[in-house]
């Protein structure tokens, strides 16, 4: 008698949306997904998640693995602060979850999440030591070291987009708000501008490379990665700004370092799931 395969339901907590699906040997199926935007009450949330959690046939489900864009015990599961989405700060989202649903609850970062999907089932696979970066509503970066997530305390490792840069922090320039702040359109408005060859837009993503490439030096200083990978809604625009980052990039003091350090665009756009499904069983 064949062995049935069991598997781990993935959510990728965003601030703009989110997106859940079951996760077995490498594959990830019945996706779904809500947007956030619609709510602004706490418990409405919450309340929308444990309803679209029982959508899904959990007979069969191992656990849940969650990633969250902010810091949080993982140990504990219990959300402190989400600077995207502060509805939910001082959260005890697993001690909710766990006896709703009577299964193992797993929280991470949502960046170190999308790293250690990279890490067991794309383009990481081939590295023992790189960094993930999620370019979107906001600015992560997930570490993976000697082939293993680096959380931290409090799962707050690769926290990149809080340092200073400029009049602000790194967040400000390599994230969505650089182009609705500077250019006054969403980046998704400029990428598919861009796409027309749209002057103003193709400015925007030059100047953004340049952001980024500068944000991808420190990270160059600070983990002297084998490899960065660049994921979220942004990095569909990489041919717009691999130019500007590249460039900025091989100004680095360590030219031998720069030239040996791959930055490539995710051919995946699931990880996020993924990796959080992988918190329970990869």
């Amino acid at each position: 008698m064949a062995t049935k395969i069991r598997h781990s339901l993935g959510i990728d907590i965003g601030g703009t949306n989110i997106e859940l699906g079951l996760v077995a040997e490498g594959r990830l199926s019945q996706r779904t997904g809500f947007a956030v935007d619609n709510f602004i009450d706490r418990q409405q949330l919450l309340d929308q998640l444990i309803d679209t959690i029982g959508t899904y046939d959990l007979a069969n489900v191992r656990g849940i693995g969650i990633g969250v864009p902010g810091i949080i015990d993982p140990d504990k599961g219990f959300i402190y602060d989400l600077q995207n989405l502060p509805i939910w700060y001082e959260l005890p989202l697993a001690e909710i979850l766990s006896k709703k649903f009577s299964l193992p609850i797993k929280l991470n970062n949502d960046s170190g999440c999308y790293a250690l999907g990279h890490a067991h089932y794309g383009q990481g696979r081939l590295y023992r030591n790189f960094v993930a970066l999620t370019l979107g509503t906001g600015l992560g970066m997930g570490v993976i070291i000697n082939g293993k997530l680096y959380s931290g305390l409090m799962a707050g490792a690769g926290e990149i987009g809080m340092l200073p840069y400029k009049d602000g922090i790194v967040e400000e320039y390599a994230a969505s708000v650089f182009f609705t702040r500077h250019f006054g359109q969403s980046a998704k408005q400029l990428y598919l501008a861009a796409d027309q060859e749209d002057m103003m837009a193709l400015e925007a993503f030059n100047e953004y490379g340049i952001h980024l490439g500068n944000a991808i030096k420190i990270i160059m200083s600070m983990f002297a990665p084998e490899a960065i990978i660049l994921g979220g809604s942004i990095a569909r625009a990489f041919p717009f700004f691999w130019k500007s980052m590249k460039k900025t990039v091989g100004d680095f003091e360590y030219t031998h370092q720069s030239e040996k350090t791959l930055i490539v665009a995710s051919q995946h756009y699931d990880m996020g799931i993924m990796g959080a499904a992988a918190l329970i069983a990869p």
